[in-house]
Parts: C-alpha cells; structure tokens; sequence
C-alpha cells in the first residue's frame, strides 16, 4: 500500500528468499506453520495508519463508559458464564477489513473485535523473519508506542506469567496439538517459559488446579487462557472427564473468559465511527432494509467467521428463531489494496492491545494481517493461491 516500498518488494522477492523466511520461522519457533504464511507482509502508509489508531482509540473510548458492563451484560450466555470475573480484559483485538472511498483514499472499517488475545509471541516470530530474510525499510515498524522486541516480550512476561514462577503459569487449550496455531503455543513457552497444557490434562485437588511437568504435580497459579468457551461447549461431551472450568477455582485468569463475549461483535451496535459499519440487533431492526445485498447477517455466539451469511436474503431472516442473537451489519467491500505478482490482494489488520491491571486504558502494541484474494479473509480459505495468508503489517508511523 505503500507504492515505492511495495514495487521494490515484488521486484527483489525471489522464492528461494521465501523458503529460507519459512524455514526460519520453524526454527525460531520449533515447529513449522500450520496455516500458510503469505509472501509478502503488509506496508501500511501514515495516513492510513493514523486513522487505524483513531478508530481503535475511538472504540476504546466504548469500552471505557462507566456502563460498560451494563450494557453487556446479556453478551455472555448464561451457560458459559465464569466466577470472578475482573474490571477489564488483558487483551483486545480490533480486526479492520481495508477499504476504499468513492476518491480513492484507503480507510479502515471494523470487522470484528474480541477480549481475548490472538498470536501474540508469533506474530513477533513472523516480523523479525521478514526483517532477517527481505528488505523492509527501517522507517517502518511492526510496533506501537515506542516498543522494541525486549520491551514487548517485557509487557507480555509482566501481563501473562506476572509475579509468579514461570512453571506455576500454563497456557490453557483444548487439543493443542491440534490447533492450527499451535506455532504460537511452541513460540510462547520459547519466549515465557510456561508450558501449554491441554484442558483434559489438569488435575483438581478442592479449589485448586495442577498439571504434571515433567512427572511431577505442579500448581497452577494463573491461566493464560486460549479456550474459546462455546467451542468447549460443543466439545465437552467428546473430551471425556475434564476439569469444569464454570466452578469457583482458586485460579487467576489471564485473561477472563468472559471477555471473550462482552468484547466481540456485541458491541458494534454501540459504537459509532466513520470507520465502524451500522449495525443492530436484529430483534431491535426497526425495518428490514430494501437493499439486504448491502448487508451481512452476523451470528452473536461464534467466531472464525462461522455462520457469517454474506449474500442475505429475507428468507434468511425469517429462517432466524433466535433474533437477539445476531446483528445486521452494513456490508464492508474491501479495496484489491496490495499488488503482487499474481493479481491484487485484499486484506485485513488486527491492532492488537494490552491491558495492564494498574492501567487507566489500554495500549496498542502489535499487529496481524491477513491476506486474500477470494470472498472469505480467514486463512483457511485461501490454500490454493499465492501471496495470500497470514502476514504482519509494518507501519509508516508519525512521530
């Protein structure tokens, strides 16, 4: 998006470069990817990377009213709601789709946001690789506020393993050596030096958890939770005997699981932005618009894109019993924005923040890009073409 530093790119890209990036982030990490990695990461130009800051600042503001948790109190279903749940969210993840205007100016419109963290240590695997093996000029960054690789592995020690001994820290999932990122896993306990442990794993004793390390019972002091909670409903009966994780546990979670619902598509009805598409409720629709091709039809209770209806129909909406549960959503067109040697891309960039228990708001630190060149952004949905995938994005930044 930055036309010099993207021509120069393409035109120097070679594949063997891009191998030798691959095989680096398997070494750094220890394990390759399980999802592909596109070739190129994503230049982003001042203007617009100001106005991706605004935006988020602009939903911080949301996530700041006094009434917040009023306001979200039905976003948690009743059945997934968990003990202690504290005052905000250690992370927040903001996705934007990039768009176009009728004059041709790049702009930001939200997509997605979540109270749960994402690729946090691979996401850093994956810029230093591109740094190591391509030419990214030095005027750009993969980081906010001032950060550099130590300070930011600082800010995630400080937030994730916090006062305790790193082996008393797990990072808590379901079958993670079966999830698609499980090369973040293996890069957060290279970096933190706590373990991941699989949910059917723990050990409960009273109120308190344990895992075995190595063969031998270690407590458990605090969760770097990655469960998605309603994928553990759907899971729980094939799981087998598990810890009950909705129970009063002598835990601290990093971050609560029921952040995951109070910040996610919930709120988008109550944000209001240039950079945010109108949304409602779909019980709270005054009419339905005359325009539905205009529109995305957005389940409430699911993630990964699932159950996302893109061309809606009025007989989809009359096939919908549970109204409250899903929002319509102006329909965001993303701009053929990034030109690779095999057609123009389209793309999406997470903003990724931190959330410090001493801290008035939250801080933006890093970032996440995905790239496409089919209907669906998700990485997953692009397995047959090339410089497409998961990415990172290096910003032009004002001082």
């Amino acid at each position: 998006m930055i036309p010099d530093v993207r021509t120069s790119y393409n035109q120097q890209f070679t594949p063997e470069q891009y191998q030798a990036f691959l095989e680096g982030i398997a070494t750094d990490a220890g394990i390759a990817p399980s999802f592909r990695i596109a070739e190129t990461p994503v230049f982003v130009p001042a203007a617009l990377s100001s106005k991706l800051v605004q935006a988020c600042e602009e939903i911080v503001e949301v996530l700041l009213r006094p009434d917040f948790k009023t306001i979200t109190q039905d976003a948690i279903p009743p059945a997934l709601k968990v003990p202690h749940e504290n005052e905000h969210p250690h992370f927040i993840v903001i996705d934007f789709a990039v768009c176009k205007t009728a004059a041709g100016e790049l702009v930001p419109q939200l997509i997605e946001l979540q109270g749960f963290p994402t690729m946090l240590a691979f996401q850093e695997v994956m810029a230093r690789q591109f740094k190591t093996h391509f030419d990214i000029p030095d005027h750009l960054n993969n980081f906010f506020n001032g950060l550099d690789a130590a300070a930011y592995y600082q800010l995630l020690r400080d937030m994730i393993v916090g006062p305790y001994a790193p082996e008393e820290v797990i990072l808590l999932e379901i079958k993670p050596e079966e999830q698609k990122t499980k090369i973040d896993f293996y890069s957060t306990e290279k970096s933190l030096g706590i373990h991941t442990v699989c949910l059917t794993d723990l050990i409960q004793e009273g109120k308190k958890l344990y895992y075995l390390r190595n063969g031998v019972k270690t407590p458990v002091q605090r969760i770097y939770n990655r469960i998605i909670f309603d994928d553990l409903q759907k899971q729980s009966v094939s799981l087998g005997e598990h810890v009950n994780l909705f129970q009063d546990l002598d835990v601290e979670w990093i971050t609560h699981p029921n952040w995951f619902y109070r910040i996610s598509k919930y709120i988008m009805p109550f944000i209001h932005s240039e950079y945010v598409p109108k949304s409602w409720f779909l019980h709270e629709l005054p009419v339905i618009p005359a325009d539905l091709e205009n529109y995305v039809l957005k389940p409430l209770f699911s993630f990964a894109g699932q159950g996302v209806l893109i061309d809606v129909t009025q007989e989809d909406i009359d096939r919908i019993e549970d109204p409250e549960n899903w929002i319509l959503q102006h329909k965001v067109k993303y701009a053929p924005a990034i030109a690779t040697p095999t057609g123009p891309a389209i793309c999406e960039i997470r903003m990724i923040y931190i959330w410090q228990d001493d801290a008035a708001r939250p801080m933006l630190v890093h970032n996440l890009a995905r790239i496409s060149k089919g209907k669906m952004i998700g990485v997953g949905f692009n397995s047959q073409d090339t410089w497409v995938g998961g990415s990172c994005c290096f910003f032009e930044q004002k001082a």
